[in-house]
């Protein structure tokens, strides 16, 4: 039995416990109903601890150096247990190489760890008989990841720039891999974004610690993302699953994304395998494997050691375009090489410059790889890689090389051969050839010839058709399938829409006939370069009525209107025109700059040369670097280049994630027409304007503008597909999809604006216009239309998107009206931000949408000619205010500014925010309820913000600091304690307090029981020495520390 002291004891313990983890929460009380961060927070860890079985530990608890990011005792404790068998002085060596890498820029001390991590750590040392020796040392076990120590630690606190304390951060062998950071579940303030920001923030103000780092978490609970130290925020990517199976919902709960990702043997294994750096134009990016990836690079390595002892069939690998094929590619062939180092690798597109795109993909990652990949120049040079050496080698070719000969190149059966667009070139059982008037075998027959031994994986990005007859017989059948649905849903791409303009270049009948036949044919026949090759000989007449010098007239004009009043202004402007042929390419090009001169920057063409081109076409084409000068310029969101004319190149396998806009003048099918538009499928989202903290704009979609006809072989593409992707994407015509939602959600604000007459915006100057703006901002402002203002941000930010696609099937009024709709939710995003009122970015940003809509010039002032920020203290902004005939409005503008104003005297001074927050809550609540007018309240604000004002003043009157008025304020919180003194002898006391505390403070003093209790003894004790009438010295004592907390957060710079 325990004696009542040890019980005593015990239960002592267990309240210091307590109280010491809910420090940080003791100032939400108003909360306690609310599923806050820190509940949020506390809810992780014990999914950490009790169902992952992670390690955990309280930050303030460690004892440690707060300049060094890691956890020091748990590094040297694993790096000395993973390596025992290691020389001690050499395990030593690795501890200070590890330790101390931070020397340089953020992103290559980035890169070097990660290496580390991977591969282990290489060190020389001097052996006992002074021999130098080296030796690789292992900072992870992954052969045995229960062999390794996990912990998560929350509220880790690192000094170096600045002072930072991170919400979560997770650990393996006192690594800091994993950076948390966490938002309220149930505050309308913050979202993942602000999480976003607050990491980027820390990456520039404690870059020591994101020199460890694997990857990110932010989440705000409803939506959870990971990603890299170089990611931005749209290529944070959720984890829907914790098993491979793709999920229907279009956001993963935080469960699923915790356990799908932190099981210790899966978070091994994407440490080690599922994580590369990607080189590029001088530009690293690193890159974090998405879930789908690395699902079906497991499932693709499964099939793989079955086929290689079995039939070779390994089987087909469908990703959507734009879902990062390529990099899986990379990540199955890093894992064949780690698995089983002894294959070799035959990459194996079917044209050029695929072949250079994906050779491209795979050099960015070679070190990776740990292999150089090598591009086989024919027939003969990849036999004689293959013949070079028994295993090992990353090799690339095109298909079409197999055709140079009938031999083996190799019957060994450690080849994997892995084909990109398998479909495309698999064609060909043995057939007569016309031209050569013999029977001729097809490429996949002579692919398997010339490697009899090997096994075979295709990897596509459209679905393998029906008439792909051969492509089952030499992969196999789908190892995996992450369709345009769930990709969308994903955000891992976006939809495409589709736009006909056919009508608008007056085709006669006999070339539309003609457009229909060659659909058919290129149906019919399928799409090797030998059957398009003879398809154009055939119809040479099509080209000649589509190269006609009034119907390219006709073509570039719409195309120039359209794209000027429709997408020129959208996103980066980035636009593609497909042109039939080369020769119709140029004709567009030099049509286009006869009618925009200055276009001469704004538009290339981009097509390869030959030897029969005019010669007045090569000052237009250029050379091998003028192209990939050209595509750097075309990937550049801020270049001048903005329209590429192409016929083939670029089509496949060239990413510009801002590209929206697609010119088709072309007739394609199938999955040559599916991989053509998926060029404006990436995701993109602008970066704000500078000062702006207005979020960029999204690319809701990519639209296809067709000039051809091709309505009719998209629907056929489509059938290939699952049947969600034909039910959501089989019909994507503008018209039936973004213009009816359009008008949908059009008819919704219209609603919700019912009782405003906005008519005269239609007719109106400027200031009219700008009246109207205020006016419906204000009418939605009313406390009786909170919900209606709510539902109004939602639809008309639906609206704004559905105007992006739709804009060209508009009328002028209908545009007009959209403005309206978008100027309104503009100003009352602005106005619900955090942060100052900023007048000028407020009438930029109206005046960029009129002038967009309604062709006006100049700028417009909703705020008269005010270039500075609204304060409360401008004498100036308080006669505005009470001279506004938006009375709704003005209550907003002034509520606004009043909150801002408590939340930075909450950092500085708890008092003066208490009692303001106290009356702006009273005085809102009862203009809620109706008990006051908007006259009435605004009165009340106004003399609220005088008193404000009297009360900063007062500090410097008084002789004080910020610091100092601050525990003034916290002392006369007791009321009638501040006339038991006189001035000077409560300003000594204040100063001295102020002194003392700013003396014993020490780091982490008011998150360490035992700190703040001796600082509560300090202030009790000059408290009793000033003679502070003892039944209001308890209470002043919670003022005063709670100010210090307030006090100690702003001076550390921790974020909010």
């Amino acid at each position: 039995m325990k004696t009542k002291k040890q019980q005593e004891d015990k239960e002592t313990k267990t309240r210091k416990k307590i109280r010491r983890k809910n420090i940080k929460y003791k100032h939400n009380m108003a909360d306690a109903n609310k599923f806050t961060e820190d509940a949020y927070e506390q809810a992780l860890i014990a999914l950490f601890r009790d169902e992952l079985f992670y390690s955990y530990e309280l930050g303030y608890d460690v004892e440690r150096d707060y300049k060094e990011p890691f956890y020091r005792a748990d590094l040297e404790t694993m790096m000395r247990r993973l390596n025992a068998d290691s020389p001690a002085e050499a395990v030593t060596e690795g501890i200070r190489q590890v330790t101390s890498i931070n020397e340089g820029a953020l992103l290559p001390n980035n890169e070097k760890f990660t290496h580390w991590m991977q591969n282990g750590i290489e060190v020389k040392y001097r052996a006992k008989s002074g021999e130098e020796r080296s030796t690789l040392l292992r900072l992870i076990d992954y052969e045995h990841p229960e062999e390794n120590l996990f912990k998560v630690v929350n509220q880790w606190r690192v000094e170096e720039y600045k002072n930072k304390r991170c919400d979560m951060v997770v650990f393996v062998n006192g690594l800091p891999l994993v950076v948390v950071e966490l938002k309220s579940a149930t505050s309308e303030d913050v979202s993942t974004e602000d999480a976003f920001k607050q990491i980027r923030n820390y990456q520039q103000s404690i870059p020591s610690l994101f020199t460890y780092n694997a990857f990110n978490v932010i989440s705000d609970m409803s939506e959870t993302r990971a990603g890299t130290i170089t990611a931005e925020f749209e290529r944070y990517m959720e984890w829907k699953t914790v098993d491979g199976k793709y999920e229907s919902t279009l956001v993963a709960d935080y469960r699923t994304f915790f356990l799908g990702i932190f099981q210790k043997e899966r978070l091994l294994d994407i440490l080690k395998n599922f994580i590369c750096f990607d080189k590029r134009e001088g530009k690293t990016g690193k890159i974090l494997a998405a879930y789908h990836q690395y699902f079906a690079v497991g499932k693709a390595l499964q099939r793989t050691k079955t086929a290689v002892e079995g039939n070779g069939k390994i089987g087909v690998f469908w990703h959507t375009q734009g879902s990062g094929k390529s990099l899986s590619m990379v990540f199955y062939a890093h894992q064949l090489i780690q698995r089983m180092p002894e294959v070799t690798i035959v990459v194996v597109t079917d044209r050029k410059d695929l072949d250079n795109q994906l050779f491209g993909q795979f050099c960015r990652c070679k070190d990776f790889l740990r292999q150089e990949p090598q591009n086989a120049r024919s027939r003969e040079d990849l036999g004689n890689l293959l013949r070079g050496r028994k295993s090992g080698g990353i090799f690339f070719t095109t298909i079409q090389k197999f055709e140079e000969g009938d031999t083996a190149l190799s019957t060994r059966r450690n080849i994997i051969v892995m084909t990109d667009e398998a479909h495309r070139s698999q064609y060909g059982d043995e057939h007569w050839d016309v031209q050569s008037q013999t029977m001729k075998k097809g490429f996949s027959q002579k692919m398997r010839e010339a490697l009899p031994g090997a096994s075979f994986i295709g990897f596509t990005g459209t679905p393998i058709s029906d008439r792909d007859r051969d492509t089952e017989e030499v992969f196999g059948n789908y190892i995996d399938v992450y369709d345009m649905s769930q990709a969308v849903d994903d955000g891992a791409t976006r939809p495409v829409y589709y736009e006909s303009r056919v009508v608008n270049i007056d085709l006669d009948e006999d070339t539309l006939k003609m457009l229909n036949d060659e659909f058919d044919h290129l149906s019919d026949e399928g799409a090797t370069d030998e059957q398009i090759k003879k398809a154009k000989q055939e119809h040479s007449r099509l080209e000649v009525l589509l190269g006609d010098d009034h119907t390219i007239d006709t073509l570039v004009r719409d195309i120039i209107d359209h794209y000027e009043q429709n997408r020129a202004n959208l996103l980066t402007g980035k636009a593609m025109i497909v042109a039939l042929t080369r020769t119709i390419a140029i004709k567009i090009y030099r049509k286009m700059l006869a009618l925009r001169p200055t276009w001469t920057e704004k538009v290339k063409v981009v097509m390869s040369s030959s030897n029969q081109d005019p010669d007045d076409w090569a000052g237009i084409i250029g050379g091998e670097q003028y192209k990939k000068d050209l595509a750097r310029k075309f990937k550049d969101d801020d270049d001048p280049m903005k329209i590429a004319i192409v016929r083939d190149m670029w089509l496949t396998g060239f990413d510009v994630p801002s590209l929206a806009t697609m010119y088709v003048y072309k007739p394609m099918s199938g999955h040559n027409l599916m991989q053509a538009i998926a060029r404006v499928n990436r995701v993109f989202q602008m970066k704000p304007k500078d000062g702006s903290t207005e979020p960029g704009e999204k690319k809701e979609g990519g639209l296809i503008v067709d000039y051809v006809g091709i309505a009719q072989a998209l629907k056929a593409a489509m059938q290939q597909y699952t049947n969600r992707d034909r039910r959501r994407f089989g019909d994507p015509d503008i018209a039936k999809t973004a213009l009816l939602k359009w008008k949908e959600e059009l008819e919704i604000c219209r609603d919700l604006l019912h009782g405003f007459d906005y008519s005269a915006f239609f007719e109106g100057d400027n200031a009219k216009r700008a009246s109207l703006i205020l006016g419906g901002v204000n009418f939605l402002s009313s406390p009786a239309k909170l919900t209606q203002k709510k539902n109004f941000m939602e639809h008309s930010a639906t609206l704004h998107n559905a105007t992006t696609l739709c804009r060209s099937l508009l009328s002028e009024k209908e545009k007009m009206e959209h403005c309206y709709m978008d100027a309104v939710r503009v100003m009352m995003v602005k106005l619900s931000q955090k942060g100052k009122i900023s007048t000028h970015e407020i009438n930029q940003r109206i005046s960029d949408l009129l002038r967009q809509s309604v062709k006006t010039d100049g700028v417009i002032n909703l705020f008269g000619d005010r270039q500075v920020e609204f304060s409360l203290f401008d004498e100036a902004f308080i006669h505005e205010i009470k001279n506004m005939k938006e009375r709704n409005l003005a209550v907003e503008m002034l509520t606004k500014l009043m909150k801002e104003k408590i939340r930075q005297q909450q950092k500085t001074n708890v008092t003066q925010s208490d009692l303001f927050s106290d009356m702006l809550s009273r005085s809102l609540s009862n203009y809620l309820k109706g008990l006051l007018t908007n006259e009435e309240v605004i009165e009340e604000l106004l003399k609220m913000a005088e008193q404000m004002k009297k009360a900063e003043k007062e500090g410097g009157d008084l002789g004080l600091t910020t610091e100092e008025k601050a525990f003034y304020d916290a002392l006369s919180t007791p009321e009638g304690v501040r006339q038991a003194y006189t001035d000077e002898e409560f300003k000594a006391l204040t100063k001295e307090l102020t002194e003392v505390l700013h003396r014993n403070r020490t780091i982490d003093w008011n998150r360490k029981e035992s700190a703040r209790a001796k600082m509560r003894v300090m202030v009790k004790r000059l408290l009793k020495k000033y003679k502070y009438p003892p039944k209001d010295a308890e209470k002043a004592l919670e003022t005063v520390m709670r100010q210090c907390d307030h006090w100690a957060d702003n001076e550390d710079n921790v974020e909010p």
